[in-house]
């Protein structure tokens, strides 16, 4: 991944959505929807290794798989929202933005409720 070519992609889809927002709206919409999904799409590439590598340590110290899962899933859930946030709310749309935001927050809790259940049972195994 070369953040500076990232960096100078994500300038000048700024520039040319002020300039072209202008003349016409829902240009100044798409350059940036294109530039997020291309930069985004920069970064998935470059997270594999970081998966790998997790996994990998993961596996070295015997912890349960269920842990860095949960973990790497939620990320991506935050990460996904967030885009999806910025989208909506670069298009003017602030409600479903805010929707959008909630579903995020649920869906975290949704992944975490199998470690909610593993520490409950950790617990009461150590109380009685």
């Amino acid at each position: 991944m070369n953040i500076t070519a990232l960096v100078g992609l994500g300038l000048v889809a700024a520039v040319l959505s002020v300039i072209l927002r202008q003349y016409n709206r829902e240009f100044g919409f798409y350059i940036p929807l294109a530039a997020g999904i291309i930069i985004l799409g920069a970064v998935i590439a470059a997270v594999r290794p970081i998966l790998d590598t997790v996994n990998n340590l993961m596996t070295a110290i015997n912890m349960n798989n269920i842990y860095g899962q949960t973990l790497l899933k939620g990320l991506a859930v935050c990460y996904l929202t967030q885009l999806a946030v910025d989208a909506c709310k670069d298009a003017g749309e602030l409600a479903i933005a805010n929707k959008l935001e909630l579903a995020g927050k649920i869906a975290i809790v949704v992944l975490s409720l199998p470690l909610f259940n593993n520490l409950i049972t950790l617990i009461t195994g150590l109380i009685i």
